[in-house]
């Protein structure tokens, strides 16, 4: 079919923007004035949708979008899912799904592929606290070094798992928290 792979491309952006528009990689933007850990402007609560609310399951609702949640974990499900030893890596994505994800958005953001090591592809709402392995509006180009890379953000996904194992934090809260902005999640989560 002549034209195919623009069609194809066109469709595929498409989907990424009705997806919650998290599928794309932007510059890390800042919710805090200049000197400051305190939001400029509160954003309204994040709150989950269930699947009947929600288009294509549960999700956590964002200023961002709602990013997808994978159904099998809830507040009661916690210590038989994401508490078990071994859960992550059980529900994680093949290696030819996610490299294949990061090589579409690092296209469609204009990035050389040659640079594919530079990112990870981020589950926005880790797996550890029940994101959705698979689902676009879950998955973010996430550079690995910096100020505001994965190495970073990765210690706060394993504080806020302990955090939630031990009662301390709530599953729904846990996940709105680092949903919505996870470098202020950091910072309201500090380690002691």
């Amino acid at each position: 079919m002549p034209g195919g792979g623009r069609w194809w491309r066109a469709v595929a952006a498409i989907a990424l923007l009705l997806a919650g528009g998290c599928a794309s990689f932007s510059p890390p933007s800042s919710n805090s004035t200049k000197g400051s850990d305190v939001p400029a402007a509160a954003p309204s609560a994040p709150r989950v949708l269930s699947a009947a609310d929600a288009r294509e399951g549960p999700c956590i609702q964002t200023t961002h979008g709602c990013i997808a949640l994978n159904p099998d974990v809830t507040e009661g499900t916690v210590k038989r899912t994401i508490c078990v030893p071994g859960y992550t890596k059980s529900v994680r994505p093949a290696t030819s799904y996610t490299n294949g994800v990061k090589a579409k958005l690092l296209t469609e953001a204009g990035i050389d592929q040659s640079r594919i090591g530079d990112f990870e592809l981020d589950h926005i709402v880790p797996l550890a606290l029940g994101g959705h392995p698979r689902k676009l509006s879950n998955l973010v180009l996430q550079p690995w070094e910096g100020e505001h890379g994965a190495k970073r953000k990765d210690s706060l996904e394993v504080r806020m798992h302990s955090l939630v194992c031990h009662g301390e934090v709530g599953l729904t809260e846990a996940q709105a928290c680092i949903a919505e902005n996870w470098e202020l999640c950091a910072a309201k989560y500090k380690r002691h």
